[in-house]
């Protein structure tokens, strides 16, 4: 090989399109460029959408889908994935069967995406289902959010408390890591509860009001993920993720004022670690 050729660790993404770019597979990929990781991306859906507002949803087609998969898997040395939106039962069934076929599975991080900030839905009710039975049985990690958790555990959580106890009830129910995102809860501190083998790990840091965060979970989610492709280790890949995070919100961007005003994550970052 050529002395001025390089490889990079690869990191797949499955996910929906976010035309405002501050979530679903844009902000995966510019995360995972951040990280000095190379970024695949696999489309679900496209989504008409701006932070605070979802207009439109319109999955691929299944064997669009399919192809996709089947073409990045084959040809480029895919270290972690992660899921993003994936919309329906019948995707979540798919990208379950594709993944479970590999003779050598890699790294795969389940952020189960269920509602928009904005409080649109963005998963068909019969999908809950599939995740449960199909993909977190898979899963090295799953990233719910406090809403997501809910919906799994059929009630609220609005107390550390409770995101400790919930961690523990979904690693057990699951068999896979747990990373319950407490981002929601009112407080100083913006609190996650890691659940592994090897306990409970909570990640802290200052909450950062005034911002309209949009794509806060799949930031995460996807800086893990690149974590993870890098060869890192779970506790390591989370430690650092929260802190990409926490940066991108308290660098965002802002355009506008007042009713107008738009916040964007900003995904840059100056140092590889």
């Amino acid at each position: 090989m050529p002395a001025s050729l390089a490889s990079a660790p690869v990191a797949l993404t499955i996910a929906g399109s976010d035309c405002s770019a501050g979530a679903g597979l844009q902000a995966d990929l510019k995360t995972f460029s951040a990280h000095g990781v190379y970024g695949l991306t696999a489309v679900t859906c496209i989504v008409a959408e701006v932070p605070g507002k979802v207009t439109r949803i319109q999955p691929v087609e299944l064997d669009n889908l399919e192809d996709q998969l089947r073409l990045l898997l084959h040809a480029f040395p895919v270290a972690a994935i992660k899921t993003g939106m994936l919309y329906s039962r019948e995707v979540i069934e798919l990208v379950a069967r594709t993944l479970t076929a590999l003779k050598k599975r890699p790294k795969l991080v389940v952020d189960p995406v269920m509602v928009a900030t904005s409080g649109d839905s963005l998963l068909r009710d019969d999908a809950v289902s599939a995740y449960q039975k199909l993909l977190f049985p898979i899963a090295d990690l799953i990233t719910p959010n406090l809403d997501e958790a809910a919906v799994l555990l059929g009630k609220k959580l609005t107390r550390i408390e409770h995101l400790r106890a919930a961690a523990d009830v979904l690693r057990s129910r699951y068999g896979c890591a747990v990373l319950l995102k407490g981002g929601h809860l009112k407080g100083r501190e913006a609190v996650d509860v890691l659940r592994d083998v090897h306990g409970l790990t909570e990640y802290r840091a200052p909450f950062i009001p005034g911002v309209n965060t949009h794509g806060t979970g799949c930031t995460l989610s996807a800086a893990i993920t690149a974590g993870l492709a890098a060869g890192h280790s779970l506790h390591d890949a989370v430690t650092a993720g929260k802190c990409y995070v926490s940066r991108a919100i308290a660098e965002s961007f802002r355009w506008g004022a007042g009713k107008r005003r738009i916040d964007a994550l900003n995904h840059f970052r100056h140092e590889i670690s």
